[in-house]
């Protein structure tokens, strides 16, 4: 619970075969052409584009484990520009536990769309050429390697992507990160 914007979070997750997510949840053609749009595209080394084919990163990997997070704000009509404070301390708790997983277990993690959140806003080395301060922590989201995450938070969750409008956040936000692993079964809740 973040003490200056009230919230509740409900934590979902799911493993599948990887080869089963990419066949059934992958669109890299269009996925790419709304990255493309974003103001992050080629700003942070957490979006494409990117060096090699992201797919090389999991497709090695037999089992993904997908996790969501539905975070909904105690108080309703709260301003577009909050959604930043709600998702902030979610988004660094889950992607601690993340790394820890790949860390423990080998593989690879897939974060959250958006931002680095090792540098400063606007600090990131990329546009400048230079080398990322943090390859250890930064991950791309399965947005930026072309994962459908309407579909997979529709079909793999039971929860539908919710938008803003008029300039109020949506009745809750929703985070989906990953984890690309050979570990057998990796648990989420422990």
């Amino acid at each position: 619970m973040n003490a200056s914007v009230r919230y509740t979070a409900e934590e979902f997750a799911v493993e599948l075969p990887a080869a089963e997510y990419t066949a059934r949840f992958r669109d890299a053609e269009r996925i790419a052409a709304y990255c493309r749009r974003c103001p992050n595209y080629g700003r942070n080394w957490g979006c494409p584009p990117f060096a090699k084919d992201p797919a090389e990163e999991w497709l090695r990997y037999g089992t993904a484990l997908l996790v969501a997070a539905k975070i909904t704000p105690c108080e309703e009509g709260l301003p577009l520009a909050e959604a930043g404070r709600l998702l902030r301390p979610e988004r660094i708790r889950i992607e601690r536990k993340l790394l820890a997983l790949e860390r423990r277990y080998g593989g690879r993690a897939f974060s959250y769309v958006g931002s680095c959140l090792y540098c400063p806003e606007g600090s990131c080395t990329r546009p400048e050429g230079l080398p990322c301060r943090h390859p250890d922590r930064v991950r791309p989201s399965l947005e930026a390697c072309g994962f459908d995450i309407g579909r997979t938070t529709s079909e793999l969750f039971g929860i539908e992507l919710k938008w803003g409008a008029e300039g109020k956040l949506p009745e809750y936000l929703t985070l989906v990160c990953g984890l690309f692993h050979d570990a057998g079964h990796v648990a989420w809740k422990e």
